[in-house]
């Protein structure tokens, strides 16, 4: 497979939140539709509805953690902790390329002075999904 980092910014460029244009450019390949990862990733872009929290890029990079890693199993769920563990790397090997996870300090809204566009946070994440996610694939 050659890379789809490109196609998150196509996305966006379309209209979706940065958590839906992540998601949605890989979620095929972990099981699940891109109509339903659309829906499923609606409310967490901006921040998490708009609050301006945790990176919804971010957002989706981890989201798509639990969609390639979890057992699925209703009764008995144990793939919790390496799942957790994926979604850790993602978020470590963010902040230390970007300086933050929160789209509010990632956006300089408080000191006008941004750290990352959302662009550039969706391409990142994009790539994390790819070297932490498809690597091994």
């Amino acid at each position: 497979m050659g890379t789809k980092v490109m196609e998150t910014k196509e996305r966006h460029d379309k209209g979706y939140n940065c958590c839906q244009a992540v998601a949605c450019t890989y979620c095929e390949l972990f099981g699940m539709d891109e109509a339903t990862a659309f829906k499923a990733c609606e409310a967490f872009g901006a921040g998490m509805g708009g609050m301006k929290g945790t990176c919804g890029a971010v957002s989706g990079a981890v989201f798509l953690a639990g969609l390639k890693n979890s057992c699925g199993d209703l009764e008995k769920p144990s793939s919790k902790g390496q799942t957790y563990k994926l979604s850790r790397a993602i978020a470590e090997q963010f902040q230390e390329k970007n300086g933050s996870l929160v789209c509010g300090e990632l956006k300089g809204v408080e000191t006008k002075q941004p750290l990352r566009s959302c662009e550039g946070c969706i391409l990142d994440a994009a790539e994390l999904v790819e070297k932490i996610l498809l690597e091994e694939e």
